[in-house]
């Protein structure tokens, strides 16, 4: 049984999560993950069940350990945990959901003690070798809470049975074990070359429930590292040519 945990999530684009523990009540969250806590909860950082277990964390692109959060104090214990980048933290109750679901790589935030964290692979040859993103998910496997986070807004889908979808690699965050998942091929040799979108989409068959996200991390981080390289001072037209040169004169840039 997984411990019985209050919560609620603070912020809009940059969101916490705030779960509140009775004594002896625990929840596990990545490292690096905590924001603050109260007087009475002790932390623990360990492998989460092994160095095998730790290993197959890194598959997943989380960090080797895992730490475990307890209340040993009086009363109600709080300790918070935020998302590493702008978005959303979805609950999921799994014992609500069918007791197991399936996540993105590195989507996991914190869960209640008890919940087991584990790599799940895709059932389909394609969806392994061509996945990017999606080639290995993790499970979360119990009846508690458990939190993830995703980038920007968040679309939340319930397939019907034989209901297909098709969506970025990327944006995919979390679904169902009852919905089939794999990967294809985008045809057409303007679409590969020009699209922008990716080579490959993948392609989800119902029935049961999708999470989607707007801005995937890796998209932010491209676009943020495409910023970084461009040209100094991003100049428009010659006024832009002619401030760029007075701002370094008188800077003291002696490039110029």
């Amino acid at each position: 049984m997984n411990d019985v945990i209050d919560y609620r999530i603070i912020g809009d684009d940059m969101q916490i999560v705030e779960v509140e523990l009775d004594p002896g009540e625990g929840v596990r969250a990545e490292v690096g993950a905590m924001m603050y806590m109260s007087e009475g909860i002790e932390m623990n950082t360990g492998t989460g069940g092994g160095l095998f277990k730790g290993f197959k964390r890194m598959l997943t692109g989380e960090g080797f350990f895992i730490t475990t959060f307890m209340h040993n104090g009086s009363g109600k214990g709080h300790v918070a945990f935020g998302a590493p980048f702008p978005g959303k933290i979805i609950p999921l109750d799994l014992m609500l959901l069918g007791g197991e679901f399936l996540v993105q790589r590195d989507g996991f935030l914190c869960a209640a003690k008890g919940v087991d964290i584990d790599i799940a692979f895709t059932r389909k040859l394609g969806a392994g070798f061509f996945g990017g993103e999606g080639f290995i998910l993790q499970r979360l496997r119990g009846d508690g809470l458990a939190f993830v986070h995703a980038g920007g807004t968040i679309i939340e889908k319930n397939l019907m049975p034989g209901e297909r979808l098709r969506l970025d690699t990327g944006c995919l965050v979390a679904l169902s074990p009852s919905v089939d998942y794999d990967i294809q091929f985008v045809g057409g040799f303007k679409n590969a070359l020009f699209g922008g979108e990716g080579l490959f989409l993948a392609s989800l068959k119902g029935p049961g429930k999708v999470y989607m996200q707007s801005l995937p991390f890796s998209r932010l981080a491209d676009r943020v590292m495409s910023a970084a390289g461009a040209n100094r001072g991003e100049s428009k037209g010659v006024g832009g040519i002619g401030g760029d040169i007075l701002g370094g004169l008188f800077g003291g840039d002696k490039s110029f």
